[in-house]
């Protein structure tokens, strides 16, 4: 049951992308209509777990909000720049190599030489899966390649991978009960966007449809949010947050099929053979638990 709760947040956020694809609207748009999304979502969590909240998980909670828009925001410039299909697995492969070793080094969540054995293989094959992932095929001169701009996109994804990275280790510091910083944690996220409008000067943006219907990947993604703290208790940091990256297949392919995104046929054998290798890899990892 543990490993099934660890597997919800990889439907939810593996969906994000594609949604917010969908709906449109700018980084900063996208940013604030999913952290209303997030409020509404810890509201009704407030509501029905009537959770203690002490200062300890307000401040956790704000921190690792605010952490989080970081790395959200910084995701969604991504997408803009290199697209769906390429962003979310080199941001998987990078968040799970980060996560994965603070989980291990300073909680040490691997306590035999056959579990570091067997945990190393699979970041292995999840990293090398999601690196191939996003492998281009050079031959192709399509003009919507053109369009793309790697060194932004991978600069947005460094910095996206360190407010994750922060957000879920601070949590896991913290050490409070999953319910209860669920709201507090929004308030932090809904403070980061709000700020990330005012650097990208988009006041006159926010009151426009786009994030108001971005506030449906704030429902996504908070669903997907409280399902991974609450797995991680039972199966470890490392562990659940590298299955809640298996929404890396649904982006992926998700963002091909349904936005329409480019891929040679050289490019789709690499993204299935990349897939493959990360549900072994996720695969290697539930059996550590």
């Amino acid at each position: 049951m543990s490993i099934l709760i660890a597997l919800v947040p990889a439907i939810m956020w593996g969906s994000i992308g594609l949604v917010s694809g969908r709906l449109g609207g700018s980084a900063s748009q996208q940013t604030l209509g999913m952290t209303m999304g997030a409020v509404v979502f810890s509201l009704i969590t407030l509501v029905l777990y009537h959770p203690t909240l002490n200062g300890k998980i307000w401040i956790a909670g704000l921190i690792s909000g605010l952490f989080w828009a970081v790395g959200q925001f910084n995701q969604f410039s991504s997408m803009k720049h290199i697209g769906v299909s390429k962003t979310v697995p080199i941001s998987t492969g990078l968040q799970l190599a980060g996560n994965a070793l603070a989980g291990v080094l300073i909680w040490h969540e691997w306590t035999s030489g056959n579990m570091i054995m067997v945990g190393t293989i699979a970041v292995i094959a999840l990293i090398i899966g999601a690196a191939l992932t996003s492998l281009k095929d050079k031959s192709d001169t399509t003009a919507d390649r053109n369009d793309e701009n790697m060194p932004a996109g991978i600069r947005a994804l460094v910095v996206s991978t360190i407010g994750y990275i922060g957000y879920t280790v601070i949590v896991r510091f913290a050490n409070v009960d999953a319910k209860a910083i669920i709201f507090p944690q929004a308030i932090g996220m809904l403070i980061g966007a709000l700020i990330f409008v005012l650097i990208a000067k988009e006041q006159k943006e926010i009151t426009k449809k786009p994030t108001f219907m971005n506030i449906i990947t704030g429902l996504i993604w908070g669903t997907g949010n409280i399902f991974m703290f609450l797995a991680i208790p039972s199966v470890g940091l490392a562990i659940s947050y590298s299955l809640a990256q298996a929404g890396i297949v649904i982006s992926t392919f998700g963002s091909i099929w349904l936005l329409g995104e480019h891929k040679t046929r050289r490019e789709m054998q690499f993204i299935i053979i990349g897939s493959i290798l990360i549900i072994v890899g996720e695969t290697l990892l539930a059996t550590l638990k």
